[in-house]
């Protein structure tokens, strides 16, 4: 028995591996499928927004597994610069292994074919031919360039080789989409501006919290007006001007100078019939020391001003500082001195009071605010309830309630009302105070029966009055049970000017036993409401009211909505209630400044791009071989096709040159 032995192969080179690796289909698909995930991600998800806006959307624990993730940066996050990096590698060394191939594939006719092996396409054909070789050969040419088809012919002893070829660009439609991917992958790294990332990730550029202001950002926090790219924005209010802009980096910011100053000069917004905004567009003035004067242009959406490859874009609009007229109302004085105030939005004023001292700090201001309102039907309506403002009460302890009020009664089902929304936190919506309008739609009536509530003098009159008609109506006139009726009101005034219902609710926890609370409970409600309706009596008479016919229904109806208001004062938690008078609209433009050097690569790739899948998808590379050889009654004709797409397209296409052959060749069929 012989045994043969077989030479093993030698190990492949570990270089070798490594790029087949790099190279490989599926690890550039990979990379795209990650990239396409992340971008999805980056789009969805509002990139570089304040960290507490994250809290506020996810909650604490997904906001932080979130954050390590990178999600709220994703374009500059390290795991995804990784990824265009490895498939920038990735796709050249695929172009550099296949590119050459590629290139000769273009031009290779292949031309040592064997009748063989062209009978077994599946697009073939044979014929017998009489007509001498050399027409022969100038026939089928003559087929081939009439239809568009480049011609190399090669003579061999026994046989004659006609190749035809149309389409080769197909080839350059894989090598512009590759290179297109390497070009966008080049110009989103350099606009990634890594050098800044990595000098965060190390510590020689530090992010500054949102507490800390501009003023006090020491050089480490500012970027060089040499800053190879950037994206940032700024507000600049009206005759305002600015020369650096503030880039949102993970839970703070970063400090962009600019190599010029913006001024300006002027903002102006369309809005349509509802108040809904329309346009808006801002009058810039640059004033550059390149310059011999100043640029002057006005932007619009879409339509951004460039200097210096800079380009300054209409990013949105705000406050820019407005001018308030306000009345500040105290809620638990029964004097009704109401205090005159003047504010600017952004800026902070001191209010104090003989028990408290507060921090009445102005944060936003809008003209137009537009909301759905029902309108009777199913149907929701838009509606613009006019300006608004919004401000936020600390007190000593640096404790604060946000407040949102409108300056004009808003109407609800034929009634109007001021509205006034608080929250402890942004993580809570507005929950609304309705204040009743009087007819004069003031706030007199409401506040004078607010004050009259807090004055313990007004308390016995109405105690005194209130307890005889209870007395009357039950048909029990002795003293005693008018005496404890009194007292009782007195009482419950008192309670509930401090407290409101709740604190009703607490007295009865603690001094009533469970099974009789809800009685109680019903009876001192009864008792609150008729004294109550005594004291906005009062109110009523004091604006010399005639009630000889008794109350009017919508006096009663302004009754309910202010006692119901009063019931909610506890929770409003504001000592005061702060309504605008008057105000000066002063706007802001929001402007987003960027610089993006690779702007025009990325362009080139996308262009790049474009061409090459319609190269691949649109653009067919076909062959077609004729071998003529002698036979014994002439000339044997072998002719066949093939391409690399669309094979219905090809199946016409083959058809009409088989019968161009035919036809011109003058062939019998066998």
């Amino acid at each position: 028995m012989s045994s043969v032995t077989q030479k093993s192969r030698a190990p492949r080179p570990y270089s070798i591996i490594l790029l087949e690796f790099l190279g490989s289909m599926n690890l550039a698909i990979t990379l795209l499928v990650a990239i396409a995930i992340a971008s999805i991600i980056g789009t969805v998800l509002k990139q570089n927004e304040l960290y507490n806006n994250y809290i506020i959307k996810f909650g604490q624990y997904w906001f932080e597994i979130f954050r390590d993730m990178g999600l709220y940066d994703v374009y500059s996050a390290g795991w995804f610069l990784a990824l265009l990096g490895f498939l920038l590698v990735s796709t050249s060394v695929c172009v550099y292994r296949n590119g050459p191939n590629m290139l000769r594939d273009m031009r290779h006719f292949r031309m040592n074919v064997m009748a063989k092996s062209l009978r077994l396409f599946h697009h073939h054909a044979e014929w017998q031919a009489t007509l001498p070789l050399e027409t022969t050969r100038e026939n089928a040419v003559a087929v081939f360039e009439s239809a568009g088809y480049r011609v190399r012919i090669k003579e061999q002893d026994d046989r004659t080789v006609i190749a035809a070829m149309k389409g080769g660009a197909n080839r350059l439609g894989y090598l512009f989409t590759h290179i297109a991917i390497i070009v966008i992958c080049i110009g989103a790294l350099i606009d990634s501006n890594p050098v800044l990332n990595l000098g965060i990730q190390n510590g020689d550029v530090k992010i500054l919290p949102h507490s800390v202001p501009p003023s006090k950002a020491g050089a480490e926090s500012k970027l060089d007006v040499n800053n190879v790219a950037f994206r940032g924005t700024v507000r600049i209010p009206e005759k305002g001007a600015a020369n650096i802009i503030f880039i949102n980096k993970r839970d703070g910011y970063l400090i962009q100078e600019l190599p010029f100053r913006i001024e300006l000069e002027d903002f102006r917004i369309e809005h349509y019939a509802t108040g809904q905004p329309k346009s808006f567009e801002s009058d810039l003035v640059v004033y550059d020391d390149t310059l011999k004067e100043p640029l002057r242009k006005t932007i619009r959406v879409n339509e951004p001003l460039i200097h210096r490859g800079l380009a300054i874009y209409q990013a949105s609009f705000e406050d820019g500082g407005t001018k308030l007229k306000l009345k500040l109302w105290p809620m638990n004085d029964p004097s009704l001195q109401a205090l005159n105030l003047k504010a600017t939005v952004f800026e902070s004023i001191t209010i104090e009071s003989d028990q408290e001292r507060f921090a009445l700090e102005m944060t936003d201001f809008r003209k137009f605010n537009i909301n759905p309102v029902q309108d009777g039907s199913e149907e929701e309506k838009l509606k613009n309830f006019g300006p608004n403002y919004t401000f936020k009460v600390r007190d000593a302890s640096g404790a604060a309630k946000e407040y949102e009020n409108y300056m004009s009664p808003i109407e609800f089902d034929g009634r109007h009302y001021f509205l006034s929304g608080v929250r402890s936190s942004q993580a809570e919506g507005f929950q609304y105070l309705y204040i009743p309008a009087d007819k004069d739609f003031s706030l007199a009536r409401f506040m004078l029966f607010r004050a009259k509530l807090h004055d313990r003098i007004t308390h016995e009159l109405v105690a005194r009055e209130t307890s005889k008609d209870l007395a009357a109506s039950s048909n029990n006139t002795d003293e005693r049970f008018i005496n404890s009726m009194k007292l009782t009101i007195i009482s419950l005034l008192e309670m509930y000017a401090d407290g409101g219902l709740e604190a009703i609710g607490e007295h009865l926890k603690k001094n009533v036993p469970e099974d009789k609370r809800q009685q109680v409970a019903n009876t001192y409600f009864r008792i609150l409401k008729e004294a109550m309706g005594t004291l906005y009596v009062k109110v009523l008479e004091s604006e010399g009211l005639n009630l000889d016919d008794g109350v009017s229904e919508s006096d009663v109806k302004f009754f309910d909505d202010a006692f119901e208001a009063m019931s909610k004062l506890p929770q409003y938690g504001s000592p005061f209630y702060l309504q605008l008078k008057d105000f000066t609209h002063i706007q802001a433009s929001g402007l987003q400044v960027t610089r993006s050097p690779a702007k025009d690569i990325v362009y080139l790739g996308c262009i790049m791009l474009i061409i090459g899948l319609f190269m691949m998808f649109y653009v067919i590379h076909r062959r077609y071989w004729l071998l003529l050889a002698p036979g014994d009654s002439g000339l044997s004709l072998v002719f066949a096709g093939m391409a690399n797409r669309n094979i219905m397209d090809f199946d016409k296409d083959y058809k009409e040159l088989e019968s161009g052959m035919q036809a011109v060749l003058q062939a019998q069929s066998r």
